[in-house]
């Protein structure tokens, strides 16, 4: 079984993701910084680091894992163990063990386990499509002293005033008003393209946030039968995503919970993979979203998706 996929699909939703009788990787937000004097930009991202002292069953894995391959939550555990016996034994023995777009374990001189984290993949969902850049480096000296050398050799001549007629101006103030309307006009149109392109690119950005929400936020035991759900479908295109359910019960209780929480959830039509989203609202604008998802990471840590319809 490779469970690194697995941990790895995790990574996207979740702090921390534990298996069991190992150890647990850890993630943390780094903002967007430049590194090293070439003056490379990284835009934000999860920085993930391993804790071999976290080793109890919180359930999240195993449980993700029954989901995935249609088994029952004894027999994925029994799985895992399999797996986790077989690195420790490679540890043992001083063998690297090599898990794909998360990193590297291996044991030092002095026998203790380290992890070597891969950067290949950014699990911050928000920071999808940023990828890192070179910015080149700007030469303001060389530039000063050609300045300073024409100042030099340039001379200095005097010429009298004469006087000027101004009777244009009043034609140039014409022309210039009807060109300020003309431009006005012109960024209206503008603008109205940028902000067309601008949803368009979001909904495209959607196929692949659809992809990594087909598992539940909200795990219930013993879910209820798909139900289907018909939703009326609303003026407001953006929803910030909370969970989704193959119930329509379980949905139901996903918001009934927000709500008693105090937002304004609802529930949206079942997507392509059979799944009912659970919002904790919509809004007329992606920056009304966007406001919300901010708040509820920095107050709770907790990570919800903007869905696009």
């Amino acid at each position: 079984m490779l469970l690194d996929k697995y941990i790895s699909e995790l990574l996207y939703r979740y702090q921390c993701v534990t298996i069991p009788g190992f150890g647990a990787f850890v993630t943390e937000i780094q903002s967007a910084h430049i590194s090293g004097s070439a003056s490379t930009f990284l835009p934000p991202r999860k920085v993930i680091s391993f804790n071999s002292n976290i080793k109890n069953n919180d359930g999240l894995l195993a449980n993700h894992i029954s989901l995935s391959e249609k088994i029952t939550y004894e027999n994925a555990v029994i799985k895992i163990t399999s797996v986790v016996n077989s690195w420790i034994s490679a540890l043992e023995n001083k063998d690297k063990i090599s898990l794909e777009n998360i990193g590297e374990i291996y044991v030092n001189g002095e026998y203790n386990w380290v992890f070597q984290p891969s950067n290949a993949v950014n699990y911050l969902v928000s920071s999808f499509g940023l990828n890192s850049f070179v910015s080149p480096e700007m030469k303001r000296e060389a530039l000063l002293k050609q300045v300073e050398v024409f100042e030099v050799k340039k001379p200095i001549v005097l010429i009298p005033e004469k006087k000027k007629n101004y009777s244009y101006l009043k034609y140039a103030a014409a022309v210039t008003l009807f060109l300020g309307a003309g431009l006005s006009a012109y960024k209206i149109q503008y603008d109205q393209k940028v902000a067309t392109d601008t949803l368009t690119v979001q909904k495209e950005v959607q196929k692949e946030v659809q992809n990594r929400i087909q598992q539940a936020t909200f795990f219930i035991d013993n879910p209820i039968t798909t139900v289907e759900l018909a939703v009326k479908e609303e003026k407001r295109p953006y929803h910030l995503i909370a969970g989704a359910f193959r119930s329509e019960i379980n949905a139901e209780k996903a918001q009934n919970l927000l709500i008693e929480q105090g937002y304004p959830a609802r529930i949206l039509e079942k997507n392509k993979y059979g799944l009912i989203p659970v919002a904790y609202g919509s809004f007329k604008t992606s920056e009304e979203a966007e406001s919300l998802k901010t708040k509820l990471f920095k107050e709770d840590s907790i990570e919800s998706w903007l869905l696009i319809n």
